[in-house]
């Protein structure tokens, strides 16, 4: 430490018992903030920004991203918990209460003289047993698993339950399972959740799922249909306006006759262009079928006129984000010339309607034969109610697919941390020697820091309630977790609480990692160099 003050006088050093003391008060103190807010019996935080913009939120990556965090070493747990969330989509306030409740466990075993080394090396056997009888215990899904509703809605629901009302969740919960099953290919190509279009409508109407998709605009002409069925679908990215050169350049008159003909020759080439349109749409569409034009780029009132005798829908600048989806969602390919126009290059909805909400215009197009992608129209009366739905719904259709590409799940409730404990205290701890033994206990007790807070949220008595637990785990050998209504153990297999098996992976890895370090530092020191003019030496 003296070295340091000699080299830079403006140093600022904690050091030893100082150093851990304020990295388990920040473990602590931030497990404290999350801890209300975990399970379906959890507490709401309202979070005022700087400028008095409310959120009501329980989710713990918006906590964790929305709050500001000053103290360095609660700022560290905080961004590796949004790490957490990055690369499973949920686990972010297990996590932190986790990590947490290591460095309290740890602190009362170094505050009696164990060395911090000695603790993390038990910390390290007891994850890896931890991470094994995970892999033991984990429930394998059948072949055809994207056809069993059933399951598949439970993993939803248990995701969606921890964020919203329970009514919500399970409306929330069949158009999510929707959604994943039209989007899902193959078991061995990755799920694409950017082809499920996720669209907010300020309504009072149940959320629901499109098979299609919904577009956040509609035809600027009045005289356009706004409904049709049985619709051909062209997709293109071709100029029906008049365009700029692509150089700089101008044109020069002599007389108005002159520009006269400029224009008309102009419009000629248009009005051809539109019906070389036309005369495809009579070609490929028979009786009882429609036609609908969606264009990337402009399209000018004249040509829109021309379209709308014709009775084609033509909607134009659509969003190239809209444009990619269409084909995945109605099939075809994107039409970039209007030379070699084909059938196949045409995609296909049952139903096309355009609906207008105030002075919104949306455009359906739903009923797509083999859709690859697909919408999620989220409705709700006010904003609040809207944001707190697509935050839960990001994570129930992230644990859908971790579910979907693990090939497997894992009972929730709490029970894989009550198994966990037991099987650390039971069967890994009598066949360790030496001190690492407390490591292990430490950490076989922090994992029950989970099923502790989601019995204390749910009002119940946290003592009684863990050792109920136990007693029937030890009796029947079987995985089981807590009823937050009840207080009882229940099987979590039977009552359909899923969770996934990479979310348990991930978060006993990182908060493992995380309170190791933590706890390994001795001396935390703000004496990193300066911005601006430094001060000049005397002498």
């Amino acid at each position: 430490m003296s070295q340091l003050k000699d080299i830079s006088p403006n140093a600022e050093i904690v050091s030893k018992t100082q150093a851990r003391a304020v990295n388990v008060a920040a473990g602590v103190g931030l497990m404290n903030v999350l801890k209300s807010n975990l399970g379906p019996r959890g507490t709401l935080k309202l979070l005022v920004g700087g400028a008095g913009q409310l959120k009501l939120t329980k989710d713990g990556l918006v906590l964790l991203k929305e709050m500001q965090i000053q103290h360095p070493t609660a700022a560290l747990i905080a961004r590796t918990a949004t790490a957490q969330d990055d690369v499973t989509g949920d686990g972010t306030t297990s996590t932190v209460l986790l990590c947490g409740e290591l460095m309290r466990q740890a602190d009362k075993h170094i505050s009696e003289g164990l060395h911090p080394r000695i603790l993390v090396e038990g910390f390290e056997m007891a994850r890896e047993e931890a991470l094994k009888f995970l892999n033991e215990v984990k429930v394998e899904n059948e072949e055809d698993v994207i056809q069993d509703r059933d399951l598949l809605q439970s993993i939803a629901l248990t995701s969606l339950a921890t964020k919203l009302e329970y009514d919500l969740s399970v409306s929330l919960a069949d158009a999510l399972v929707s959604c994943i099953q039209c989007v899902y290919e193959s078991p061995d190509e990755p799920i694409d959740l950017n082809r499920v279009e996720v669209l907010s409508m300020t309504r009072a109407k149940e959320s629901r799922f499109v098979n299609g998709i919904v577009l956040d605009h509609g035809a600027r002409h009045p005289d356009m249909p706004e409904v049709l069925e049985n619709c051909k679908i062209m997709t293109c990215n071709v100029s029906l306006e008049y365009e700029k050169t692509e150089t700089q350049s101008g044109f020069f008159y002599s007389n108005a006759e002159e520009r006269e003909k400029l224009v008309e020759s102009e419009r000629k080439w248009l009005d051809d262009r539109c019906r070389q349109v036309i005369e495809f749409k009579r070609a490929m569409c028979k009786k009882g079928e429609t036609f609908v034009i969606i264009n990337q780029k402009g399209v000018d009132p004249l040509s829109l006129d021309i379209f709308a005798k014709e009775g084609i829908l033509c909607l134009r600048r659509a969003k190239r984000r809209n444009m990619e989806r269409l084909t995945l969602a109605c099939g075809g390919s994107p039409i970039h010339s209007l030379q070699d126009m084909e059938e196949s290059q045409l995609g296909y909805a049952g139903k096309v309607s355009q609906v207008t909400l105030g002075e919104d215009k949306y455009t359906f197009v739903e009923e797509c034969a083999n859709a690859k992608s697909c919408t999620l129209l989220l409705q709700g009366p006010n904003d609040h109610a809207i944001a707190q739905s697509k935050d839960a719904v990001k994570d129930g259709l992230r644990a859908l697919k971790n579910a979907l590409e693990d090939k497997a799940v894992i009972p929730g409730a709490g029970a894989f941390e009550i198994a966990a404990s037991l099987h650390l205290m039971r069967k890994v701890l009598p066949t360790v020697k030496g001190k690492s033994k407390l490591g292990i206990q430490a950490f076989a007790d922090a994992l029950l820091i989970l099923p502790k807070t989601l019995a204390e949220n749910s009002g119940l008595d946290v003592q009684d309630t863990i050792f109920n637990l136990q007693e029937e785990r030890e009796s029947s050998n079987m995985m089981v977790g807590l009823d937050v209504k009840t207080g009882e153990p229940i099987l979590p297999a039977d009552e359909g609480v899923w969770d996934n098996v990479r979310v348990k992976r991930q978060s006993l890895y990182l908060s493992t990692v995380l309170a190791s370090q933590l706890l390994l530092v001795d001396e935390v020191m703000r004496a990193g160099k300066q911005m601006g003019k430094q001060p000049q030496m005397e002498g």
